[in-house]
């Protein structure tokens, strides 16, 4: 998950950064680069804005819920215990990826306008409410945000659901979804073993077991594994550490 901040200003046709002030590319003042294609920063690959591993898996009674812990800024790790498993109510939670500031914040406003909507109605609100106002949200500031979501929860109308919303803003249930830069590297693996009317231990085992690979394949995801189990009686989490992560070939 990538903590977005002003890095480099800009000046009239130049990208101004530290290594080229550091090694008198250009001058302080802001000066022109003698040759811009040549800028060290230019050649670097683009940050990762997406540095997270998220699942969510539907079940017969509730929905299992998990993401990697690790936080980054660029290419540095500034948080190793993140906790991307975000309470809306007690019946909803989200799953984040993307900038940690622009989910932190659409989270809590989500959560914000369903404490009234809970209070008007006299009842928990249904996790597809959740889901659209989170779509809501994220279209409307699409081009600000960047918050890739997956919205999972139990409620008594429809029972265990999952909602993708990806960076965007498009919404769609899915009995299975995941999302992140470490989702790239195990959606065969999902597909192979994901079939439906999974159980509950079905369910947090394939969990367990995809983010684990997501996580030693990509750079961007690590730290320990976060999973909860939200049914009719709440919701059950745990962590499972770094020496108990389910291994795997790593050739």
């Amino acid at each position: 998950m990538h903590v977005s901040f002003p890095v480099f200003p800009y000046f009239p046709r130049v990208l101004m950064c530290f290594s080229c002030l550091r090694y008198g590319h250009i001058k302080s003042g802001g000066a022109r680069h003698p040759e811009p294609d040549a800028c060290p920063r230019l050649s670097l690959p683009p940050l990762c804005y997406n540095c997270t591993s998220i699942m969510a898996c539907e079940f017969n009674g509730g929905v299992v819920i998990g993401a990697d812990s690790r936080g980054t800024t660029g290419t540095y790790v500034s948080n190793r215990f993140a906790d991307k498993l975000t309470r809306v109510t007690d019946y909803i939670y989200c799953c984040r990826s993307g900038s940690a500031a622009d989910t932190q914040a659409i989270s809590d406003i989500v959560a914000y306008h369903l404490g009234l909507h809970q209070m008007e109605l006299g009842m928990p609100p249904l996790v597809e409410t959740a889901a659209n106002v989170f779509r809501e949200i994220c279209y409307n500031y699409r081009d600000s945000l960047m918050a890739g979501i997956l919205v999972a929860g139990w409620d008594k109308q429809k029972g265990g659901q999952v909602y993708s919303i990806p960076i965007g803003g498009m919404c769609v249930r899915q009995p299975i979804s995941i999302g992140g830069s470490g989702s790239t590297y195990v959606y065969g693996y999902v597909d192979a073993q994901y079939k439906p009317n999974m159980s509950k231990d079905e369910c947090l085992k394939l969990v367990e077991n995809t983010l684990a690979l997501a996580m030693a394949r990509d750079g961007s995801s690590g730290g320990v594994i976060r999973t909860g189990v939200i049914t009719e009686k709440g919701i059950e989490r745990k962590v499972i550490l770094g020496n108990e992560l389910p291994r795997f070939y790593e050739g």
